[in-house]
Formats: structure tokens, C-alpha cells, sequence
């Protein structure tokens, strides 16, 4: 008979027993790869001491091929909650040492649980992924489980942030939970994401690919656009982890986290009066505005590898984070393509759903031109970006500096389709082309000589490449020294800080995809 010492003493052992999941051996194998296991990933990522654990206990059910003789407590993924910056999260993170991650019917069963507490407590979910995908001796369980977690996460969307870390391999139909997800990080050289994978790809297609090219953290954070943040090692990705969620609210009914601030509201830059050059075919660096206005100087900025003509990310104001979105005039001279457009608009729904304010940075020549762009449907995706910031009913401020021309003033959040504060630098250019462009149109064979030329186009500058004509008619409401940008925004915020705003009541609509 067993007495309550014996009891506690079998608690005890089962506890070390899932703890160590795939044994000593398997733990070392991980630690040579690079790789923290999966109980090191959230002790790390979370504050210390506020991790609790639920569903440690569990073994899976499978009794084929010889699986009711290997079962290890916690069946290969730690579930449980703790505390960022002592603000309550969920976190999953499976255990690669046990079943190589993989996942079961019993362990989608406690992500299931988990996914289903976060959302009635109103909290982030956070996936440290390292797997080698469904469990092939449960079948189809296994698959059951995952379309039960994409069901999960398609619910979740807009109600509670929802990260995933890719920290090891994601692959085959394991890799649309994160997809689904608002923001993934991967690790440099140590994680992989991909739908087939490169022995397949060889066998079908006879491309010969290395899974670094096909689905490393680079090619997924350059090429694809499929992740969002890349780290060097699993330690600085938690951090990142972190780091982001200091931006954002615990759920759609929340407002973001306020951050107290010594940098003054009213603090000027001189230094931005000479940002924008006198040519207007000159390049110049967006992020040194964005960065001069932020607080502390600092701009958390999301996918930095990616559709590098246009800019998103974090900075605050006066404490409140905002959401910024902005033309990179050094890469590609800012033009919307449709990359840039899709990363634009994913953005700025994000932060629409979780009540962040939205700055836009504005100079843009227009759309980029060219047979790749309007046969990979540059029309439907740079409607993307549209359809985003006119859905957005969350604070907008937009600050034009230079260029602002064609269909893609009208996209970057202009006053026609909501932005509920306009500002221009006296170096703003509003109209439907480029001085070049519209003489040669409006003044086509009737031009003699180059001096005639030169003088045409410089009275189609003084009448259109300004910002008086626009603010005139009130698209503009006001014209504002460089130097003032970040009091100016300060101030837009703070007026604009209980706006409501309704969209017409639906089901949903039906954004151009």
C-alpha cells in the first residue's frame, strides 16, 4: 500500500522524468546543434520564476508500431503561463529531444487547451516551434490535431496577439499555424520552414536546393516574406520576443502598453530641415526621421530584409506606442511594388486590430512599372494596401515630405480615405505625375527646344510640386517645418486619442487577396 510519502516521492520522479523528455543524450545532441531545449526557451523567455506548467503529466495514446512501449510525460511539447514584464502570456514550446518534436493527438490536445485559456483570459499565445511535424505512426490523429490548431488560430486572429518562434525545423502542413500567426521570428542557420522539403523538390522537379536556400531564416526574413524577425541564435530571438511585446496590447480590447519617458514632447530637430534634398531625384534615409521623432531615438522595425522600399515598425510618442509606415526613398526611391504593398498593408491591419495608431511617412513616386509587376497582379495587391489603411479605423497621421504622386498619394493613407491628420514639409510634391512626365504629356510636339522644355517644367514645379494647391482645398491641414515633426505628431495623437469610428456593419469584407 502506498503512503503519502510514496506518493509524493512518484510525483517527484515523474516530474525529473519529464523534464529531462528525450534523456541526457538527446539534450546534448541539441546543445551541440546550437539549439536550447525547449524548457530553456521558456524559462529564458519569460520572467524568472513565473512559469507554471500545465499538462506535464500527459502521454500520448498510440498502441501501433510498438508507441505504448515509449511514452514520456509531456509527450514532446511544455505547455504553460508566465509573466513578460510581468503581463500574462501563453507559451507552447516543443521538445525536439522527445519524438523529434513531433506532433500527436495528445500534445495538439494541450495546445488546443492553451489556445482556448488564452483566449478567454485575453492574453498572447506564444509557439517556440521545433518539430519534425505530424507523428506518422498516429495517422491521421496526428493530422486532426493540426487542422484543429489552424481552426484555433483563424479564431484567435485579431482577438489576442499570437507569435511564433521558429527554432529548429517547421515543415510540410506544420508550417501554416505559424503563417497563420501574427509574427514570426526564425534563427539564423539553426531553423527551417518549408512546404516540401529539398529531398521531394529534387525527386519531382530535379532542382537541386540545400534546406538553407530553400527555407533557411534568411531566404524566409528576404525572399518569401513569410517571417517577420531574424536572431543569431535562440537567445536573441526570445529577446526579440520580448522586445516586441512591449509595443503591443494583451488583446483586441486593450489599449498598448504606456512606457514612461524622459525625452520631451515639445523636442526639436534641427538637423531635418536639410533631410530632404533640394533634387528631387536625390536619396535619402527614412528611418533618420523616423528615428529623430521616436522616442529615445529608438524604432523597433519588423521585416528590415524585406520589400525594403517601404518601412513598418514600432517607435513611441510620449510613451504610447505607434505603428509607423513608411516610403524608403533610398531603395527602389520608395516606389509601391507588390511586396512592398502586401508588407504595408499586413501591418497596418495588424495594428487596426490591436488599437495601435498608425504614422504614415509619405514620398512616393507611384507604382513601380514593368511587365513582372502588372502580370503578378500589381493592380490586385497594391489594392492590398489601400483596402488596409481605409479599413483602419485607429488613429492615422500622415506626414508628407516629398514626393506624393498618382494612385500612390491616394493609397499612403491621404485624407481621402480617412487619415484623420495630414501634415506636409514644404518639400512635398502633390500631383498626379512628375513634372518631367506631365509636360511631355500635356505639352507633346509642341515643344521646340530645350531651354523651352526647361522653362515649362519648372512653371509645372512652381504651380504643382508644393504642397499650397493641396492645402488650398484642405487635403492638407497643414504645412509644417521639418524640425517640428515629432511635436506635431505628439500633439495629433493626443487630440485624436479617443476617436470612434465605425465601419458599416458586416460580416466581414472582402479584401482583395
Amino acid at each position: 500500500m502506498f503512503t503519502l510519502e510514496d506518493k509524493f516521492r512518484l510525483i517527484e520522479e515523474k516530474k525529473k522524468q519529464a523534464e529531462l523528455g528525450g534523456g541526457e543524450e538527446r539534450i546534448k545532441k541539441q546543445h551541440d546543434a546550437g539549439k536550447l531545449t525547449a524548457r530553456e526557451r521558456v524559462e529564458l523567455l519569460l520572467d524568472p520564476g513565473t512559469f507554471s506548467e500545465i499538462d506535464r503529466l500527459v502521454v500520448h495514446r498510440c498502441t501501433e508500431f510498438e508507441m505504448d512501449k515509449k511514452k514520456i510525460p509531456g509527450d514532446g511539447v511544455v505547455t504553460g503561463y508566465g509573466k513578460i514584464d510581468g503581463r500574462l502570456v501563453y507559451v507552447f514550446a516543443q521538445d525536439f529531444t522527445v519524438f523529434g518534436g513531433s506532433l500527436s493527438r495528445t500534445n495538439a490536445n494541450k495546445i488546443i487547451k492553451l489556445m482556448d485559456l488564452a483566449m478567454k483570459m485575453g492574453a498572447p499565445v506564444i509557439g517556440l516551434n521545433d518539430s519534425g511535424g505530424a507523428r506518422i505512426q498516429e495517422g491521421v490523429q496526428s493530422l486532426g490535431g493540426y487542422a484543429d490548431l489552424f481552426y484555433r488560430n483563424v479564431m484567435a486572429s485579431g482577438v489576442i496577439p499570437q507569435i511564433s518562434a521558429i527554432l529548429g525545423p517547421c515543415a510540410g502542413g506544420a508550417v501554416y499555424s505559424p503563417a497563420l500567426t501574427d509574427f514570426i521570428f526564425m534563427v539564423n542557420h539553426s531553423s527551417y520552414m518549408f512546404v516540401t522539403g529539398p529531398d521531394v523538390i529534387k525527386t519531382v522537379t530535379h532542382e537541386d536546393v540545400s534546406k538553407e536556400e530553400l527555407g533557411g531564416a534568411m531566404t524566409h526574413n528576404s525572399k518569401s516574406g513569410v517571417a517577420h524577425f531574424i536572431g543569431d541564435n535562440d537567445e536573441q530571438a526570445l529577446m526579440m520576443i520580448r522586445e516586441l511585446l512591449s509595443f503591443i496590447p494583451s488583446n483586441n480590447m486593450e489599449d498598448p502598453p504606456v512606457k514612461t519617458t524622459t525625452d520631451d514632447p515639445d523636442r526639436e530637430d534641427p538637423d531635418l530641415h536639410d533631410l530632404v534634398p533640394a533634387d528631387a531625384n536625390k536619396p535619402y534615409d527614412i528611418k533618420t526621421l523616423i528615428t529623430s521623432v521616436a522616442d529615445d531615438n529608438y524604432f523597433f522595425e519588423v521585416m528590415p530584409h524585406y520589400a525594403m522600399n517601404i518601412v513598418v515598425g514600432f517607435m513611441r510618442l510620449n510613451g504610447k506606442p505607434v505603428g509607423v509606415v513608411a516610403n524608403q526613398p533610398a531603395h527602389l526611391a520608395g516606389v509601391l511594388d507588390i511586396d512592398a504593398s502586401v508588407k504595408g498593408a499586413r501591418f497596418v491591419r495588424f495594428c487596426d486590430a490591436f488599437n495601435i495608431p498608425l504614422i504614415t511617412f509619405e514620398d512616393v513616386p507611384g507604382f513601380l512599372p514593368g511587365t513582372l509587376q502588372e502580370f503578378g497582379g500589381i493592380i490586385k495587391h497594391g489594392a492590398k494596401l489601400l483596402y488596409a489603411f481605409s479599413e483602419a479605423t485607429v488613429p492615422k497621421i500622415t506626414v508628407i515630405t516629398r514626393k506624393a504622386y498618382g494612385g500612390a498619394y491616394c493609397v499612403m493613407s491621404s485624407k481621402h480615405i480617412g487619415a484623420d491628420i495630414n501634415y506636409a514639409f514644404p518639400t512635398a510634391e502633390i500631383a498626379v505625375m512628375g513634372p518631367e512626365g506631365a509636360v511631355n504629356i500635356l505639352y507633346r510636339n509642341k515643344i521646340d527646344n530645350e531651354k523651352e522644355r526647361t522653362r515649362i517644367i519648372d512653371e509645372y514645379k512652381e504651380k504643382f510640386a508644393n504642397p499650397f494647391k493641396a492645402a488650398e482645398l484642405g487635403y492638407i491641414d497643414e504645412i509644417i517645418y521639418p524640425r517640428e515633426t515629432r511635436k506635431k505628431l505628439i500633439r495629433a495623437l493626443e487630440m485624436a486619442e479617443n476617436k470612434t469610428h465605425s465601419n458599416p456593419l458586416k460580416k466581414h469584407g472582402n479584401i482583395p487577396l
